[in-house]
């Protein structure tokens, strides 16, 4: 089995078993401000993982599925820059009021000058973006802040919820991601205590996710040479995203002896950096897709995959490309002998860089980190905070996690 396969098996992927029963960040001496919004498109509509920073201060987060996000920031900023792709980026001003915000993006169209897309020219552009790694990334090594969060739905209820304040160290990009590390520096989970849903999911890896999934600094993820063999690349619509004109190359996948991704590939036209990914394991055979995706489940449960999604954000702050932004969600059926029905399982994890530090800093080590194969729970307590986000930037979740924290409490008692 490729590399690739076996460590998204390791890291990523869920295995079907018995649930577990079971601060450095941003301090300040004064309140941070906090501004909360909605972010529509030009019918109305809520946009999720719409990209909400605050420039100067390298603060920033993404919406929900609601199209919602809450910004905490050291200072009053006079404005913040909402973008995503295929939409013009906005500079909203702020006015008194810092809450309920509501920000439109207009879709954009975009024409490249002087620049023709020939089919063939894909590969030889996604190549060239391969070559300019090395200066379009980080050469120094830093510390980023970030927010996890990790979900488990059983059909549409909730039965395992945790989150966290995690720093990552990005070692330079020259060096192997081994070198990078994660450390929890707050965090909680709960777990649903009924017996019917001891039999759930485990997310591997964790926080780890962006380590292995970097595929800028992981050639082994996806860009190595023996998977793209398999791959034909062709040349889609081009977008913008940050003002920035994209070559977009769409990933399709010939036939292999192992689960691919279709997907689309995101390369600034200016500088070369690859600047998103949006990648959908092809589960059309399944026996593929499992071995892609189990690691292993209880005897009399059968395993059906029904999707796998990554999606991964980098941002150019003017100087520099970073990854910003990891997300991975997998859908998947459980179907258990002399049951009629099958139950639908759904496992969500995802990671946003919230701030930046490029010296002074210490390297997570030792107990502090996280290894290969530590999962969430073999670093962060059973426990719950009303306070917990104080004074750290927030992803809104799609349903409110004190909601769904509340709701297994209950039903704990």
């Amino acid at each position: 089995m490729r590399y690739h396969t076996s460590t998204l098996r390791t890291l990523l992927l869920i295995a079907v078993l018995a649930l577990f029963a079971g601060a450095a960040g941003q301090p300040s001496s004064s309140p941070l401000v906090e501004i909360s919004g909605l972010v529509t498109n030009e019918k109305g509509a809520p946009m999720p993982h719409v990209y909400v920073s605050v420039p100067g201060e390298r603060v920033s987060v993404v919406t929900n599925e609601d199209g919602v996000f809450t910004l905490k920031c050291r200072t009053r900023p006079t404005f913040i820059h909402v973008s995503h792709i295929g939409y013009h980026p906005r500079k909203y001003m702020l006015g008194q009021n810092l809450s309920k915000l509501v920000i439109s993006l207009k879709p954009a169209t975009v024409v490249l000058q002087d620049v023709i897309i020939m089919a063939d020219n894909a590969r030889e552009i996604l190549q060239a973006a391969m070559e300019k790694i090395p200066d379009n990334y980080n050469r120094r090594g830093e510390l980023l802040t970030c927010f996890y969060r990790e979900t488990v739905q059983k059909r549409q209820r909730f039965i395992h919820v945790a989150e966290a304040v995690a720093q990552l160290y990005k070692a330079p990009v020259f060096n192997a991601p081994s070198a990078d590390r994660v450390a929890i520096e707050k965090g909680r989970r709960l777990l649903s205590p009924k017996s019917s849903d001891t039999l759930g999911v485990k997310i591997m890896g964790g926080p780890n996710t962006p380590i292995w999934l970097d595929l800028v600094k992981n050639r082994e993820f996806l860009l190595n040479d023996d998977d793209m063999q398999y791959y034909d690349f062709v040349m889609d619509s081009p977008v913008t995203l940050d003002e920035r004109p994209q070559y977009v190359i769409r990933l399709k996948p010939r036939q292999a002896p192992y689960a691919l991704f279709n997907g689309l590939l995101y390369i600034d036209r200016e500088t070369l950096a690859f600047t998103r990914a949006e990648l959908q394991l092809d589960v059309s055979d399944r026996a593929k897709a499992t071995r892609a995706m189990l690691v292993k489940k209880p005897a009399g449960v059968k395993f059906k995959p029904r999707e796998m999604a990554i999606t991964i954000n980098y941002h150019f702050d003017g100087e520099m490309s970073r990854i910003s932004y990891v997300s991975v969600l997998f859908r998947f059926n459980c179907d258990w002998q002399k049951r009629l029905l099958a139950t639908s399982f759904t496992a969500r994890s995802e990671l946003v860089v919230t701030g930046v530090e490029t010296q002074g800093f210490q390297v997570p080590r030792g107990r502090d980190s996280f290894f290969q194969r530590d999962a969430f729970f073999d670093k962060v307590a059973f426990f719950e905070d009303a306070d917990f986000w104080k004074e750290y930037n927030i992803i809104e979740p799609t349903e409110s996690l004190e909601q769904a924290i509340g709701k297994l409490k209950k039903s704990k008692n």
